[in-house]
Formats: C-alpha cells, sequence, structure tokens
C-alpha cells in the first residue's frame, strides 16, 4: 500500500493507493501535514511505501518522519522514469510535468499523448507512442491572468473566476471575464488543432485544478482526469521499486 504527497506552495494533496487502484484522497494546509500523516498511519496500518513531490516546501523534520515509517523515495529527475526524456534541459523539467508523463505511458501504452495540466500555470506535456518525451509548453494559467491585469495595470480589479455570460463584455468586469476565459479556451483549442494536425493519431488528458471548469467547454474530445498526477507519482514509485 502506497502513501503518495504532493506539496504545493500552500496545499498539500495526499492520496493511498492499493497497487494502481485509488483508495482515499485529500487535500490540506501546509501547516496541517503533520497531523495529517498521523491521521493517515493510522487509518492505512498497511502503508508500506511513499513517494513526496516537491519536498522542498516541506522541513526536513518531517520527511525525516515518512522516511522512518515508510521505505520513502523523493521525487527528482535522477529517478528511473518510465520514458525517454529529450527534453534539452532535463534538471529545470518540473517534477509534476514528469509525473504526468509517466501516467500517459503507463495509461496509454503506445499512444500519442499531449498532457494540458490547468493549474496556476497551463502546461502542455507530449510524449510519443515510443515513449519519447519531447516537451510543450507553459503559459498562464486562469488565475495568473486575472491577478496579472490586477497587478500590471492602475485600475483593473482583481476578479474571482467566472463563466462569461457573453462574448461582448459591456463592463469592465465581463470584458475581463471574457478576455481571460475565451483567451484559455482559445488557446487550449488552438494548441490542439497543431497537435492534431501533426499527429492525427492523438490522445488528450485534461488534468489540473481547473480541469472541471474547461472541460465542458473545448471542443476537441479529452479525458478529463483530476487524479492523473498523483496516479502518476504511485506509478513512478512502484516503477523503482521493482
Amino acid at each position: 500500500m502506497n502513501l503518495v504527497v504532493d506539496v504545493g506552495n500552500t496545499y498539500v494533496k495526499c492520496a493511498i493507493f492499493n497497487f494502481e487502484n485509488l483508495l482515499h484522497k485529500s487535500s490540506f494546509t501546509l501547516e496541517s501535514f503533520p497531523e495529517e500523516y498521523k491521521k493517515l498511519k493510522s487509518a492505512y496500518p498497511k502503508l508500506e511505501k511513499a513517494i513526496i513531490s516537491s519536498v522542498g516546501h516541506l522541513s526536513k523534520a518531517q520527511v525525516d518522519r515518512v522516511a522512518e515509517d515508510l521505505e520513502l523515495l523523493v521525487l527528482n529527475s535522477d529517478l528511473n522514469f518510465p520514458f525517454i526524456n529529450k527534453y534539452q534541459t532535463p534538471k529545470t523539467l518540473g517534477v509534476d510535468r514528469m509525473a504526468l508523463v509517466a501516467a500517459a505511458v503507463d495509461q496509454f501504452p503506445n499512444k500519442n499523448v499531449l498532457v494540458i495540466d490547468a493549474g496556476t500555470c497551463i502546461t502542455y506535456d507530449f510524449v510519443t507512442q515510443d515513449k519519447h518525451y519531447l516537451g510543450g509548453a507553459i503559459s498562464p494559467g486562469i488565475r495568473l491572468r486575472y491577478k496579472a491585469l490586477n497587478n500590471l495595470t492602475a485600475n483593473l480589479p482583481l476578479l474571482e473566476t467566472r463563466q462569461p455570460d457573453k462574448l461582448i463584455g459591456d463592463s469592465t468586469e465581463s470584458a475581463i471575464h471574457s478576455g481571460v476565459i475565451h483567451g484559455v479556451i482559445k488557446e487550449i483549442d488552438g494548441v490542439l488543432e497543431d497537435y492534431i494536425y501533426e499527429y492525427r493519431d492523438l490522445t488528450v488528458i485534461l488534468t489540473g485544478g481547473d480541469s472541471k471548469f474547461l472541460s465542458n467547454q473545448l471542443k476537441n474530445t479529452i479525458f478529463a482526469n483530476s487524479n492523473f498526477l498523483l496516479e502518476g507519482l504511485n506509478y513512478i514509485l512502484e516503477y523503482n521499486s521493482k
């Protein structure tokens, strides 16, 4: 039984897997990690292995505590991965993107796969049917776009994410919503069309915090999976345990 820990700047996501089966998923603040970890250990006494992503946000004492209890793997670029990394600067490739590509190779073997992670940033990661990871793209996510309009201009307000009522905004607020949301949707659809032109047999995965919000608005066929990163981390743990 495996513990998967994905640490962000503010929140921690934890998942419990029995082989590839997801048994539990939770999210909590970084400060709550010691207490929540203790609860998970108590609730799942058969835990044997763990993987931590973005370990820099946890204290050494917290990481050491997990390592004392479980066989711990810390995600980094030096591990074994189930794909050939063609990225020219592999040391700078985010570990979260590595986990997404691992999930793509595991769940869609012999397929060309594009993984779109719609979170703080929108990342595009492409792996070929013969397991060559070629790279992708990074652009600002929805919240970043709202914040940029507020932070980098004198008079535009910071708004909460909302589906625009219409294409043509007839007020400052409705114009911002139209620009941000329609801009993101048109970007993703445009990128997909370019990939589909290059790779006719293409599987597209949409994941990340904004995946649910966006999934029904995109015109191209996609698979939405909010657990894709956690599943990829679990696969990397198993892959390196063999």
